[in-house]
């Protein structure tokens, strides 16, 4: 078939487009805030390693994973988003390489992780707020406060991806300069041979692998936004590049300077730590500065997921792996409504778990998401080798295979070590996501709902595909 009007050529996929003419393209820096929530938000989060494995192993994770696993993902991820620049994103590289029903199940584990994810920052931030309000540690006023911080920030992220985009770049300075004021002030107090420390416990190895792979990954969730970037094939891979660095330096100095600083039992290093650390190190004022950083790091955490998982589920509609209307747009913002309240609906309901068991369950369902993601890149070398890749990670496909096994390794070890609630959890999601593929195959055949195309019908011999719009409502 002949490429017509409306009708584009296999190597490209339907990009995002926003039926307001006027609507607002993410840029260079903006993006890097965005990826630096999505993956981090600040050191927030990172005292479980210590507690896991003592101060030298928790500053060799933290030096040594992001070589292992983040540059490996955030490479992936500028390759394929620049070559497939759509709201889809990892959706479009499953479905690209292995056809509809990997890309249903990545869609899917993906989203659910994602939304899984998403649930854990309204219970971060209140477990730093309760240290300033004990109020908050338990009961109905902890569970309002999760409820009230989600309704109110969802609406932040219904009102457009810029001004997300730019209060991520104002919540990123402000909750990371406490750390630099307490950094600052550790150098006199710091010892070194506390850097070399193993602990006095036992290691706990699944909590120090999950609060790694939690505290470093997500880097591909950016891709479902590619669609909503200015110049994706020039900004996507140095809005990473950057937001690599900035993630890996905004972890590193606040360890070095509390670990060499600061010496207490093992045992108090769990999440909120830092704030404690602070006070022990320069007073009650940088405590509190801190716990409002946290607070503010979780809005920017919150925020990046949220646009993520919204984005995900229309671009997803966009492809016909869900109903149109998946795909709304506010006529106000020009926002996905439907998947912000869809995703916000789905993590409040999560929210309400045990912390431990939200990361490792969003850990978890990732991990098999990241399978099919690393199968997807390399097959597509294979099977397009010729396409257009405005980024191309520099090397052939036997490096590639090498590129991916090693952080395969990693994830091995997190499904290894997982605990019975949360293989319960992902089991059930997994049989969720296969079964969910097989309903909306029903739904479509049976004409029940309107889809954009049919997912088993978008390539044809040609490799042709319509172009889809997006619908405002």
């Amino acid at each position: 078939m002949a490429i017509t009007e409306t009708s584009r050529s296999s190597h490209e996929l339907p990009v995002t487009t926003p039926t307001a003419s006027t609507a607002k393209k993410l840029t260079l820096v903006p993006l890097i805030f965005l990826i630096y929530f999505e993956v981090a938000g600040g050191p927030f989060g990172e005292e479980p390693a210590v507690q896991a494995a003592g101060p030298l192993l928790a500053i060799l994770g933290f030096l040594i994973f992001p070589f292992i696993w983040s540059v490996p993902e955030a490479l992936i991820t500028a390759e394929l988003s620049t070559a497939f620049p759509g709201n889809g994103g990892f959706v479009i590289w499953a479905h690209r390489a292995f056809g509809a029903f990997v890309g249903s199940m990545m869609g899917s584990l993906k989203f659910l992780s994602g939304v899984i994810n998403v649930a854990s920052f309204p219970v971060l931030c209140v477990t730093y707020l309760d240290k300033l309000f004990p109020v908050l540690e338990s009961g109905w006023p902890r569970n309002v406060c999760i409820f009230a911080s989600t309704v109110v920030l969802s609406f932040l992220n219904y009102t457009g991806l810029a001004i997300v985009g730019y209060a991520a770049v104002v919540l990123g300075l402000v909750s990371l300069s406490p750390f630099l004021v307490m950094s600052a002030m550790a150098i006199p107090k710091i010892k070194p041979h506390r850097w070399g420390s193993l602990g006095s416990k036992k290691k706990d190895w699944n909590l120090y692998f999950n609060t790694l792979f939690w505290n470093l990954n997500f880097w591909d969730n950016v891709s479902t936004l590619a669609g909503e970037v200015d110049n994706p094939q020039k900004t996507f891979p140095l809005a990473l590049l950057i937001a690599v660095i900035f993630t890996c330096v905004a972890y590193l100095i606040p360890l070095f300077a509390v670990t060499g600083a600061v010496s207490v039992e093992q045992s108090r290093w769990e999440t909120g730590f830092h704030a404690e650390a602070a006070e022990m190190i320069a007073g009650k004022w940088l405590k509190i500065w801190i716990e409002i950083g946290a607070v503010l790091s979780s809005i920017g955490l919150f925020e990046a997921q949220l646009s993520s998982s919204a984005y995900q589920l229309e671009g997803m509609a966009e492809l016909g792996f869900l109903p149109k209307f998946f795909g709304l747009r506010s006529k106000w913002f020009n926002t996905p409504w439907v998947g912000i309240l869809l995703s916000a609906l789905m993590s409040l309901g999560l929210s309400y778990m045990d912390f431990t068991d939200i990361v490792a369950s969003a850990n978890f369902i990732y991990t098999l998401g990241m399978f099919l993601e690393f199968a997807s890149f390399v097959w597509l070398r294979k099977k397009l080798p010729e396409m257009k890749r405005p980024y191309r990670v520099p090397l052939n496909i036997p490096g590639l295979v090498i590129m991916c096994l090693v952080p395969s390794a990693f994830l091995v070890l997190i499904i290894v070590f997982a605990t019975k609630i949360v293989y319960l959890v992902s089991g059930l999601m997994t049989v969720g996501a296969v079964g969910w593929y097989f309903l909306i195959s029903y739904l479509r055949e049976k004409k029940l709902f309107e889809f954009n195309e049919d997912v088993d019908l978008l390539d044809n011999g040609n490799g042709d595909r319509p172009k889809v719009q997006n619908h405002v409502s």
